[in-house]
């Protein structure tokens, strides 16, 4: 065949295209596994080419590696770092257990290429050897288990922490320019007493910040990584202090607190850190689809919902009605956060599928895991700017509903007494009338409603005393 080179494994010899810098292994596996067309994305290479500069330069510093070798590799590895072969990795998410194709994948290319810096053929495995000098001290076992945490935590500090703060500072600016207008509470999607918009914003805010520290604890996990654990954790095949070099390289590197996991078989054995800050990540999608959904609701209309809110109109809404606006920031954000709970489903069960010395569905942890924190970044910062940004309100509808709403019974408590405040809301409901009008009717007299009925004051936050701590008996 012409434009073909031949290449070997234990298997025996195959033709791959001659501008390939994978090898046997990997067309193997390409062609094992015609499943999906999707392969593990860019973070995940990254972070494999971080792996193997890692190792590489632990050996050279060991004195087990030629540094000329070592350096071709560092180099090799810096490349796929910086994406200029991710074309070459081929293997499909759902793969050979473990994620060994993977492995050898990235191991193949970054042999080939080192071999054309040494001034050799590429795939002259005689130069550079994928197994023995790139994958030296390493196994799939705990390289990509090592990569899953690396892309996992380098997405989530670089790209969806800035994306949340920012979501927070946006519904806080929002807290402060909504702040003077009140409107109606509803809890059960009923009537419930007033309280100020900016309120409502302002705790949009404080939750996103909650879950935002709420991922970053779980996120802290990913920092133990069991490097130089080798096939099963024993550290077979490295030399004295390769893990913990190999660790500090990575941590050079990335710039992360990275540390070597304290039990190298526990972390071969459950990568649970991943389901744990999945789960983290699935309370922020629902986070995220809870207040979605509020602005649905209080954009609603215009003329026959709530209609507290404008969002901003940023595209037509309906091939058929003219001039219909639809809230399509939120029902992106929606769709976003439902796929998030479909990955952390399928981590979850992958996360309990272990046995024994192994959990063999990494790839597949992999992918969903990078995926959701993927979508939810890119959701959070459209989202953001082009809908949360630009946001207005109605304020006469909003007090509107306030002055209407016959939950302000609740402020007559205290003037009337909580079944006579029922009897004038039951009063008002059958005759339509407001709860002012039927308090009139029921001989409340104007001035006791006038204090009672006092929306700015009903939407005011109570103050509140902090309790002090008690004091020590035996103090002066």
């Amino acid at each position: 065949m012409e434009n073909t080179r031949t290449v070997r494994d234990a298997l025996g010899e195959l033709q791959i295209p001659a501008e390939a810098y994978y090898g046997a292994q990997t067309a193997r596996a390409a062609a094992n596994f015609p499943i999906s067309g999707l392969r593990l994305p860019r973070a995940f290479i990254r972070a494999q080419g971080i792996v193997k500069w890692a190792a590489a330069n632990a050996h050279k510093a060991l004195g087990v590696m030629e540094a000329r070798k070592a350096n071709a590799i560092c180099a090799a590895a810096q490349e796929v770092i910086d994406g200029r072969w991710d074309a070459q990795f081929i293997v499909d998410v759902y793969q050979a257990g473990a994620g060994t194709s993977q492995n050898m994948n990235a191991n193949e290319v970054i042999a080939a290429r080192a071999a054309e810096l040494l001034g050799g053929q590429r795939g002259d495995t005689r130069l550079v050897h994928p197994n023995d000098d790139v994958n030296q001290s390493q196994s799939t076992n705990d390289t990509i288990h090592v990569a899953m945490n690396i892309a996992g935590l380098d997405l989530l500090a670089q790209r969806l922490n800035p994306a949340l703060l920012i979501l927070e500072q946006a519904l806080q600016n929002k807290a402060a320019e909504f702040q003077s207008i009140v409107k109606a509470g509803r809890t059960h999607l009923q009537d419930a007493v007033p309280l100020r918009l900016g309120d409502e914003f302002g705790a949009y805010a404080e939750n996103i910040r909650r879950h935002r520290l709420w991922l970053e604890t779980a996120a802290a996990s990913l920092l133990d990584i069991g490097m130089g654990g080798n096939a099963v954790g024993t550290g077979i095949n490295t030399p004295p202090g390769f893990a913990e070099l190999a660790v500090s390289f990575v941590r050079q590197y990335t710039g992360l607190a990275f540390r070597l996991a304290s039990n190298p078989f526990t972390f071969h054995q459950n990568p649970d850190e991943v389901a744990w800050v999945s789960g983290a990540l699935r309370n922020l999608a629902l986070a995220l689809q809870r207040i979605a959904n509020d602005l649905r609701l209080l954009a609603s209309g215009p003329r026959t919902g709530l209609g507290e809110l404008q969002l901003p109109a940023v595209q037509p809404g309906s091939s058929i009605m003219p001039g219909k606006i639809n809230p399509v920031m939120a029902e992106m954000l929606n769709m976003v956060v439902h796929q998030v709970l479909g990955c952390d489903m399928a981590i979850t069960q992958a996360a309990g599928a272990g046995q024994l010395e192994l959990n063999v569905m990494m790839p597949v942890m992999a992918a969903n895991f990078l995926f959701e924190i993927e979508i939810l970044t890119n959701a959070v910062n459209t989202f953001t700017e082009r809908c949360v940004r630009g946001i207005t309100a109605h304020p006469d509808t909003c007090r509107h509903h306030a002055e209407r709403s016959l939950a302000l019974a609740t402020a007559l408590n205290t003037a009337v007494g909580y079944d006579a405040a029922s009897d004038i809301v039951k009063h008002a409901m059958q005759h339509n009338l407001t709860l002012r009008e039927a308090a009139l009717q029921r001989g409340v007299p104007e001035a006791a409603l006038a204090r009672a009925l006092d929306v700015e004051a009903l939407s005011l936050v109570t103050p509140r005393t902090l309790p002090t701590a008690p004091q020590d008996e035996r103090a002066d």
